[in-house]
């Protein structure tokens, strides 16, 4: 079976942290693979909301070994590396670790990130010295992050459905309201979406906050109503948050709080776009592995020209899939320091985003499934761990925004920002010029439909259009690959 750290190399060549990587895969073969088997088996983890004097507490009891689990890339520095040395490449190389042997633990370090890198952007440095500083450590200790926006009504619609109002106490700000849907309700912050007493309504009204789990004090900040029982990903703790007058800080200001708010959702996007490549590469090699020695009709199930084909098809999806993503990762890196109002550069990977957030995520679900195939009546068994890697693909496309809400968005940045000349141009220096110029005129012809037209028929060009940009770039090892 081939191993993530060989891929990466492949691809990449050597990383500045090839030190820590070749580390980590060691520690998931000897270490990881087995805590992270037991949190699954575990099932959802238990919330103690009451200790026995009948205080409330709030406590999520979890597996045995789930700290050790999820620290470890925070000790190898999965946020430290892009707050203290701008290392974005080496922070998601660790993520595509982490998700290949897990895609579920990659979540918390990924909104770990995301709200290390919204207080580092936008916190006052009073914030940044108090909080900051315990997000960057590497003992085992280091506190956690989380990005909360969805509400009881959805999450798309984040001007509709976000209710949870902010009124203004001092320095500080007094929330109130619930979060629905709180991937890694754990975690010691959170980065929340709200709406300032008097802001108008619709999503120029929302402003992003930074809220602690406990007040100076020691007593709860806000309040866990309960844990949801999930499909898979149960390294990360989904639940409900009640806030009551709950203590928060602005960051940035109220003004550009909706472009705060989307700077978390497309870092998250691109982690989400690494997590699935690595869930395919994941899903490639069960099922090499099998079918290297199952033997049917008197040779090996990879000796069958069906299946040889599908193994080829899958490696080239692979490649192309990891090339689109990592694109999204070498953009992210160029325009992360950038603020409202952004450049075009900042728009183009946008789009990228969107197109490797969607892409990524359909095939990762799709190459699982296939795994399960290969593996006939073994797949759906538990006791092989195959069908985990369905369980674990299946939140992929819904994290962060669905498949059908990266399509829109995809089409809001060509219509808007136009975009998708800004993505021809990206690859003209590398693509075929028949091609450049078919997706081009293929754009334009499509831009001038009436808009309810154009978001009626968006599955007959999004999907085509992020493959063609994969393959593009991974034919030609440039420029998505090239550090």
């Amino acid at each position: 079976m081939h191993t993530p750290l060989a891929y990466l190399r492949r691809r990449l060549g050597e990383l500045p942290c090839d030190d820590a990587l070749r580390a980590y895969q060691q520690w998931w073969e000897t270490t990881g693979r087995g805590l992270s088997e037991a949190v699954d088996r575990a099932g959802t983890p238990w919330l103690r909301q009451w200790n026995r004097f009948g205080e409330r507490v709030d406590e999520i009891l979890m597996p045995e070994g789930y700290s050790t689990l999820v620290q470890e890339g925070y000790r190898l520095g999965v946020v430290g590396r892009v707050i203290e040395q701008n290392d974005w490449q080496s922070s998601f190389a660790l993520g595509y670790l982490t998700s290949y042997y897990d895609a579920g633990l990659y979540c918390p370090h990924t909104v770990s990130l995301a709200t290390a890198v919204s207080l580092h952007k936008y916190g006052s440095p009073v914030l940044k010295e108090r909080y900051l500083s315990q997000m960057l450590r590497r003992d085992g200790e280091a506190w956690q992050g989380a990005t909360w926006m969805t509400e009881s009504g959805g999450g798309s619609d984040l001007g509709a459905n976000v209710k949870t109002s902010a009124v203004p106490d001092g320095d500080t700000y007094k929330l109130t309201g619930e979060k629905y849907f709180c991937s890694h309700v754990n975690a010691e912050l959170a980065v929340v979406a709200a709406r300032p007493q008097g802001a108008p309504e619709g999503v120029r009204g929302l402003a992003l906050f930074l809220v602690p789990r406990y007040r100076e004090d020691g007593s709860l900040n806000y309040f866990i109503r309960r844990i949801k029982d999930k499909i898979g990903t149960r390294a990360v703790v989904t639940g409900e948050v009640d806030l009551q007058e709950s203590l928060g800080y602005l960051l940035g200001s109220a003004e550009i709080g909706i472009y705060l708010i989307l700077e978390v959702l497309n870092l998250s996007r691109v982690a989400n776009s690494v997590g699935s490549v690595a869930l395919l590469q994941r899903a490639i090699d069960e099922a090499e592995s099998f079918a290297r020695r199952r033997i049917a009709f008197g040779k090996p199930l990879i000796e069958h020209p069906l299946m040889r084909t599908q193994f080829a098809r899958w490696r080239a999806t692979l490649d192309a899939a990891f090339a689109l993503a990592w694109e999204a990762v070498r953009l992210l890196a160029e325009v992360s320091a950038l603020t409202p109002p952004y450049t075009p550069r900042y728009h183009l990977f946008r789009l990228i985003t969107h197109l490797a957030k969607y892409w990524t995520a359909e095939q990762a679900v799709q190459a699982a499934k296939w795994c399960m195939e290969v593996h006939g009546g073994a797949g759906v068994l538990a006791e092989f761990g195959v069908e985990r890697l369905l369980r674990e693909a299946m939140v992929l496309p819904i994290w962060e925004g669905g498949s059908h809400r990266q399509m829109l968005d995809a089409l809001e940045v060509m219509q808007r920002r136009g975009a998708h000349h800004l993505l021809l141009e990206h690859l003209a220096p590398c693509a075929d010029p028949t091609e450049l110029q078919a997706w081009r005129e293929r754009l334009d012809t499509y831009l001038q439909q009436p808009p309810e037209a154009q978001e009626a028929e968006l599955e007959t060009l999004i999907p085509s259009l992020a493959e063609w940009v994969g393959k593009t770039l991974s034919a030609n090892d440039a420029p998505a690959t090239r550090l």
